[in-house]
Order: structure tokens, then sequence, then C-alpha cells
């Protein structure tokens, strides 16, 4: 008998929404303050792409069906459309600790994954410990103001990674790296919702390095040493008041987030999502000038993709 079900003419709407790492966006420059924007998002479109500074919360997170958590490189050459989005049921995550961490905080995180398996049922299957510490660094860029930074061992890091995915078969991994212990006078101002989050820099060059080399799904938590409760904290930080760590919303993200596929692999549109599917892309107004986003006005003249700057910057 013929299918009785009417054709489908309609393809799924795409919505990417990226807010730049650790320049004080007034969205998204917080502990997961625009995740609200991308669930507003998620609610009116099919499919909504976006990164780890939208979609962490620290302690928290909010899972969302229709929601890829893809590294900011790898937008960035999804945008190109150098890379495809491959849509998975579920990865195998992999955790980086620094050895440059003090024990009982190691214990700490190694309990957020021993959690995250037997409450969420996440797969972290593996843990390994760089063979040195990654000697982080940060600062904030004079030129401009946002924060950046440095990893003074940065093989040591590629070394881990490259031992979880060839001897633990992971295919996304997750970092935590020990931090600097912030100046009083500059997390303060973050956790009073009036600075800029002198971590992300930092974050957004390990994840790279990370993702650059391998490929596959990362994000990066940092390591840091409470700070003494302040009762002037701002909603939008509070979200790193309430734990020790703040991996658990990245191990969550990792869980599901797609995989990268390369043209060396073969065509990237078999059962992908690729840079001709997004139809429309919302950042602030104030960012427009990274790889992802120029990328991404180019299509738009070509594939009339709306393109929006939100007053958010």
């Amino acid at each position: 008998t013929a299918d009785a079900r009417p054709p489908s003419f309609r393809r799924p709407y795409t919505s990417v929404l990226v807010v730049p790492t650790g320049v004080g966006a007034a969205v998204g420059g917080f502990a997961g303050d625009a995740l609200p924007v991308a669930r507003a998002l998620a609610a009116v479109a099919d499919c909504v792409i976006s990164h780890p500074n939208v979609l962490n919360a620290a302690m928290l997170y909010w899972p969302t069906p229709n929601t890829l958590y893809v590294e900011g490189y790898a937008l960035d050459r999804f945008a190109e459309g150098a890379w495809a989005l491959q849509p998975v049921h579920q990865n195998k995550v992999g955790l980086v600790l620094d050895s440059g961490i003090e024990e009982e905080l190691r214990l700490r995180h190694l309990q957020v994954a021993d959690a995250a398996r037997a409450s969420l049922g996440l797969p972290v299957v593996e843990y390994a410990v760089t063979d040195a510490p990654l000697e982080i660094k940060t600062w904030f860029d004079p030129k401009c103001g946002k924060s950046t930074g440095s990893v003074g061992n940065s093989d040591s890091l590629l070394r881990a990674v490259d031992a979880l995915v060839n001897q633990a078969g992971v295919n996304a991994v997750a970092v935590v790296a020990r931090f600097p212990d912030d100046d009083p006078e500059d997390s303060d101002c973050y956790r009073e919702g009036k600075g800029v989050d002198l971590l992300a820099g930092v974050e957004a060059i390990i994840s790279h390095l990370i993702v650059k080399e391998f490929k596959i799904p990362a994000a990066h938590a940092p390591a840091v040493l409470p700070l003494p409760l302040s009762p002037s904290v701002s909603p939008r930080s509070a979200a790193e008041e309430i734990g020790y760590t703040f991996l658990p919303c990245v191990l969550a993200g990792l869980s599901t987030a797609p995989q990268y596929v390369t043209r060396r692999q073969g065509t990237l549109d078999s059962g992908c999502i690729v840079a001709s599917d997004v139809d429309s892309v919302i950042l602030p107004r104030d960012a427009c000038g990274g790889d992802g986003a120029l990328a991404f006005s180019r299509t738009a003249r070509k594939n009339k993709v709306h393109f929006s700057c939100a007053y958010y910057g």
C-alpha cells in the first residue's frame, strides 16, 4: 500500500549562538548567564549550535536535546565549511587532571566523575594525570582588556590526551587544570557581576589545543581553591559558588557533544550538519570579528542566512 504519511518539505531550522569567551559580555560573560538565552532559542529553533562558554554553568547544567555543545575552535572550522558536526547518542569521555592540582582538590574532581557516572549515567570511562604541571598563567590583554594567558607545559597536556585516546579509546576529553588563585580585586569584581572572567581566555586556549590536534570534543574546568564566603555575589556568578569544582556541566556537555568530521574523512554532508544548514547566527553586537563570525557573515551573503547582532555585548 502507498505510504499514507504526507510528504515533508520542511527541513530543520538551525541557529548558532556565539558569545566570545573572556570579553566581559553583559550576557554570557559570567557563570552560565547565557544559558537562559540558549534555552529560549532552543524552544523556537529545531537545532541550536553553541559552545561551552554559553552552555556551561559550573555546578549547574540544563540538558536540551536539540542543542549541540561545540568547542570554539571546532565551531570556527564548522563556520568556514572545513568541518561538519555528526550528532551522537553518547561519547566515551576521558578526564585529564593537571599534576599541579593539590591532592585534596584532585580527589574532589575524581568524586565529581564518580558522581556523574553513578547519578547521571555519564560515560566517564578513564582519567589521566599529566606527567608535568601545566603551569597555567592568566592576565588581561592590555590592548583590549579581554582575558588571556598561557599553558607552560602544553606538550604534557597533549601527551595525557593522547594516552586517553589511544589506550582508553575515549572520543571526548574534559580537562581540569590548576589555575593560579585570583587577585582578590579581580575576583571580587567578577563575583559582583561587573568584571571580566580572568580564567576564560586560557580555558579557550586549552580546549583549542586539544581540538586542533585530536579533532574530538573537548572542554575545560578550572581547579581553584574555594573563595571566602561573600554576601555580595551576583546571581550571574553564583553558579561557581555552590561547590568545590566547575566540572559537572563539562562532563554533561561532552557526553553528547557532536563529533567533528573533516574533509579528509570523506564527504561532509552524509548524516552531518554543515555550515550551509545554518539559518541564523546570533552574537553580541560588538564581538563580530572572530573567525567563526566572519565566516558565517560570508555564508550569510551567499545563502541568505539571518545574521543578528544582539544588544548584550
